[in-house]
């Protein structure tokens, strides 16, 4: 899937990112939710997965742009 098919649910931006790009949320043309932040390594996930750390205050946004 190319980063244009997603809508972008944040923008504030937060952290150390260039352009305000990341962390964000953001949603897929089927209606899942794509998460970019930074990798964390708390422990390894399966294959095929990663973990990655946003702010609440990310989360928060994406959840009033959806109106949940």
């Amino acid at each position: 899937m190319a980063r244009e098919e997603l809508t972008r649910l944040t923008g504030s931006g937060t952290g150390n990112c260039d352009n305000k790009d990341c962390p964000n949320v953001y949603r897929s043309p089927d209606g899942s939710i794509v998460v970019q932040g930074d990798s964390d390594t708390t422990f390894q996930p399966p294959a095929g997965e990663a973990l990655v750390c946003i702010p609440e205050s990310v989360l928060k946004e994406a959840v009033r742009a959806l109106g949940w």
